[in-house]
């Protein structure tokens, strides 16, 4: 076996079988890094990491976050067939600003203004990764542990103003971590050759909540809205210590690996009884091809790929590209400062969305994948994915409708459900609809919720905006007023509302 442990600062042997895979893999590395406005007073940006977080195991299980993760995966090797394997991750460094003082020395500060930029506390997002390649045959029986550890360090880096003298400095501190990496392959019995891939990685650092936790950044400071402030700042503290974003490449030089979303039918029963915990396995790199899997924490489809007209990365895939660069390329000259003295990523943001040419514009404003034959012998295809009309509720009288009751008003109407009048404050069970659901919402299935408003859309449709209940970041959301929608078919009254 051979193993590379390092960072991305360092030269590694990466495998050329991961490079189609890695343009998605850095994707979900770095999704929701920073988001719009890309300033770190930004309420959208004290809520951080919130991907394919691996914490500490002393504050895991009794906040609800997790210390390790498993992959299971079917695989077919031929031969002396060698697995390769590169995990990756985030390492957040806590960065905190100190303005040169007169008399020499440096003080800390909240902000230091420069004349491009506004540098403020932050939780900067290293890239970590550890690369092995095993024989296949090495992982029978008990298979292989691969330990890692990353020290502790400090960094200080000097700022210089416009006239070339000193203004501050920025001072980074990262903590050590320390982590487990366990291998192992079983052959399964049938007619053919195939074995089942085994990967845990877990988060292995003895930090303690309460120990050593430090100053929290302007960053974070503010996160935890709805717990008190120690469970706030013992997560500001596990942060550093944790595995951000961390996924696996696994490739094989001989063989090939078995979709688990769409596998063949005599190893349906077998893609079932694996067990995947904090992480989406999918076939990846280039099409066609299933050599190389990545296991991601967000759910992906099998080769996942980044669309063509993207011109750069966001950070934000739920937002639409080509509204994100317009309204960033609007945000005031200060507003583009604080971004720049964010974070190097925000400010890449920043000048990509100022930079980009028209041509590049409406390229993002659309674009056809595919065409089909709609018409033939039998008559037109059926697209079974826009719901008929019967699965679209509609009220008796529309909002629009002068004999309907008084203006829409989402924080006091009032809707009908099962007999009972279901608004604001109200709550409701899920039971999302398969005909117009996706993955994301059958999730929630069974979960109680909190109705927050009621909406009308200009068709006449009636939506229940809804918090989960006992969700942590229930707060946050209801104070950006992101909220899940359901329509009032698609919900119960609790009994006891």
């Amino acid at each position: 076996m051979t193993a590379t442990d390092g960072s991305a600062a360092t030269t590694a042997t990466a495998d050329p079988r991961f490079a189609a895979a890695r343009q998605v893999a850095d994707a979900v590395l770095l999704e929701g890094y920073v988001l719009y406005p890309y300033r770190a007073s930004a309420a959208k940006n004290r809520l951080r990491w919130q991907f394919g977080v691996l914490v500490p195991p002393a504050w895991g299980p009794a906040h609800g976050e997790h210390a390790c993760q498993r992959t299971e995966v079917l695989m077919e090797p031929k031969g002396e067939a060698t697995l390769a394997l590169e995990l990756r991750f985030l390492h957040a460094q806590r960065r905190t600003v100190q303005r040169a003082l007169d008399g020499g020395g440096f003080a800390e500060v909240d902000e230091l203004h420069l004349a491009d930029r506004v540098l403020v506390p932050w939780d900067e997002g290293t890239e970590e990764h550890v690369e092995l390649t095993v024989p296949v045959a090495e992982l029978a029986g008990a298979g292989i542990t691969v330990p890692f550890t990353r020290p502790a360090r400090d960094d200080v880096e000097t700022v210089v103003g416009d006239d070339g003298r000193t203004a501050g400095r920025l001072v980074r501190r990262t903590e050590e971590i320390e982590g487990v990496l366990r291998l192992r392959a079983v052959e399964l019995d049938g007619a053919y050759r195939v074995f089942r891939l085994t990967a845990v990685l877990e988060n292995t650092s003895p930090w303690t909540p309460g120990a050593g936790t430090g100053a929290a950044s302007g960053a974070g400071a503010a996160s935890g809205a709805g717990s008190d402030a120690g469970v706030a700042a013992d997560r500001e503290a596990a942060l550093p210590r944790s595995l951000v974003a961390a996924h696996l490449l696994l490739g094989l030089d001989s063989g090939s690996f078995l979709s688990m979303t769409d596998p063949p039918e005599w190893a349906r029963e077998a893609v079932a009884a694996c067990e995947n915990l904090h992480t989406w396995p999918v076939l990846a790199g280039e099409a066609g091809r299933a050599d190389v899997v990545l296991s991601s924490p967000i759910i992906l489809e099998d080769h996942p790929a980044i669309a063509p007209e993207s011109a750069g990365a966001m950070y934000d895939a739920t937002e639409i590209d080509e509204i994100l660069a317009l309204r960033t390329a609007a945000l005031t000259d200060q507003e583009k400062r604080e971004a720049r003295g964010t974070d190097a990523r925000a400010a890449a943001v920043i000048d990509l969305a100022d930079s980009l040419p028209p041509e590049v514009l409406e390229r993002l404003h659309g674009a056809v994948r595919s065409l089909r034959e709609v018409t033939g012998p039998d008559g037109p295809e059926q697209i079974t994915e826009i719901p008929d009309e019967e699965a679209v509720f509609r009220p008796d009288t529309p909002w629009w409708d002068p004999a309907g009751a008084d203006t829409a008003d989402p924080a006091r109407d009032r809707i009908t459900v099962d007999g009972a009048p279901v608004g604001p404050g109200s709550r409701v069970v899920l039971r999302p609809g398969p005909r117009r659901t996706d993955a994301q919402d059958l999730f929630l299935h069974g979960r109680s919720a909190l109705v927050e408003a009621v909406l009308h859309d200009v068709d006449g449709g009636v939506h229940l905006a809804v918090t989960v209940e006992d969700d942590p970041g229930a707060d946050i959301r209801r104070e950006q007023g992101r909220f899940l929608y359901f329509q009032p078919d698609e919900v119960t009254l609790l009994e006891d509302a």
